[in-house]
């Protein structure tokens, strides 16, 4: 029997990981709408003292350093993902294109940021193209992977690098956008699957709600 051909093979391959890829993100999400993390949605602080979100030294896709303080001032929407994910990333930087569009001018006080969880592969060139395909208010911020293993830590999210072939591997993550205030501090989270109008209403809706 002859093998089968190289490029049949990559494909079988890229679906497994698919398929394993879409059962972490299920898990992940069960995880963050369950138990501490569903407490600080509710704006309770989890036990320990552990609240989501809080300080970030990272480069925009422009080679700039940039900190959560360079955007005080602003609501902060964040969706933590990598140009490598097949699906939800893009579903994702696609709904928030969207959302800033039906928000008219009411997008501008408001800093959208996609923030690599894969810097292995995202440097700042590489976001940089990536974005070209979106919204160009959206700011790209890579890290070293100490700063990006601490905001993993620090805004409780799901991360799991399936196992590498070379540089070709998925990476299981939860996929929310998040809402932060002008202060910095943690609003809610928003389904990145969510389609870029009711992301729009969602946003309008947390910003008044806390506002007042």
């Amino acid at each position: 029997m002859n093998p089968l051909p190289n490029r049949l093979l990559r494909r079988i391959r890229w679906l497994a990981y698919g398929l394993i890829a879409v059962a972490m993100v299920a898990v992940g999400a069960v995880w963050l709408r369950q138990g501490d993390f569903a407490a600080s949605v509710a704006g309770v602080a989890v036990p320990g003292g552990v609240s989501v979100g809080g300080p970030f030294a990272l480069t925009d896709d422009h080679g700039r350093a940039v900190t959560d303080a360079s955007f005080r001032g602003r609501w902060m929407l964040i969706y933590f993902g990598y140009t490598f994910c097949p699906d939800a990333c893009p579903t994702a930087l696609s709904n928030m294109s969207l959302a800033l569009q039906k928000l008219g001018a009411e997008a501008d006080g408001i800093q959208p940021l996609f923030i690599t969880i894969d810097p292995k592969r995202d440097t700042e060139q590489v976001m940089s193209d990536y974005l070209e395909s979106f919204d160009p208010r959206i700011v790209g911020l890579v890290g070293t992977q100490a700063q990006t293993d601490a905001i993993i830590k620090t805004y409780r999210l799901y991360v799991e690098p399936q196992k590498e072939v070379g540089d070709t591997y998925l990476v299981a993550h939860s996929a929310y956008l998040y809402l932060m205030g002008p202060d910095g501090k943690f609003v809610d989270v928003i389904d990145g699957a969510t389609p870029g109008d009711q992301v729009a209403d969602s946003v309008r809706k947390l910003i008044k709600d806390h506002s007042t």
